[in-house]
């Protein structure tokens, strides 16, 4: 009697929970990461070879949006790599996005720099179409050469930077001048006018206007030689005739 009036005394505390209380559920949860990393290190690879080294402060990735994303809202590196296993590329960008795995939108200072090619492309705005293979941009950019230097305002261009198009541009390009003529038969070359030598040069000259001859022309006035006269000794003065003076 007694255990079975223990028993009844314990069964309510039997069906208690030490469970926390739950929220509502979340119906819309695309506004919600499936998984949010911090110092994240990736390597991707291709066919069993590394190809592409991500690293960044934070990684969101958002499995119920239409498409699927990944946000590097702190900044992202990337680095690509050649057959040989060394770093050909290494993008840097303020934020990145990667839609789907193949579609990279990258924010802020964008920096890119082909070490093979030596070019580096800075701008606001760069998409990289993974499947495609380009890179395209519609935003202000500049293109940096060993041997000039090019802007526009839109860029498209494939992965290795071999062949790329720039529009509305602006810069300057170095060109070496030769007293050779140039062909008229090539293609995207700046040819810059030799200078033409003086002597071909006609001048005008414009004859000034008439003036009085006394202030335009001064006459050297000569230097007034001294009249010679004869040296009289004072013993042998002449003496003057009171009378008429006779012609000799």
């Amino acid at each position: 009697m007694r255990f079975l009036l223990l028993l009844i005394l314990l069964l309510p505390l039997a069906c208690t929970s030490d469970a926390p209380p739950m929220g509502p559920q979340v119906d819309c949860r695309d506004s919600l990461p499936v998984m949010a990393t911090r110092g994240v290190s990736k390597l991707i690879s291709d066919s069993g070879i590394v190809r592409y080294k991500i690293i960044a402060e934070e990684w969101l990735v958002y499995d119920k949006t239409l498409p699927q994303r990944q946000e590097f809202p702190k900044g992202v590196y990337l680095e690509r790599y050649d057959d040989n296993a060394s770093v050909n590329l290494h993008i840097t960008a303020d934020t990145a996005y990667c839609f789907d795995q193949y579609l990279w939108k990258l924010r802020g200072r964008v920096v890119m720099n082909d070490r093979e090619k030596k070019v580096t492309y800075s701008s606001e705005e760069l998409y990289w179409d993974m499947r495609k293979h380009i890179f395209y941009s519609n935003a202000p950019m500049t293109l940096q050469e060993p041997d000039r230097l090019i802007r526009g305002n839109w860029f498209e261009s494939d992965e290795q930077m071999k062949q790329y198009k720039v529009g509305t541009t602006s810069g300057y390009m170095p060109v070496k001048t030769s007293s050779a003529a140039p062909d008229s038969t090539a293609k995207d070359t700046v040819v810059t006018p030799a200078a033409q030598p003086t002597s071909t040069v006609k001048k005008v000259e414009t004859k000034p206007a008439l003036k009085p001859v006394s202030n335009d022309i001064k006459v050297p006035l000569k230097k007034a030689t001294p009249l010679k006269t004869p040296a009289f000794d004072k013993q042998q003065r002449p003496t003057l005739n009171t009378g008429r003076v006779k012609a000799s």
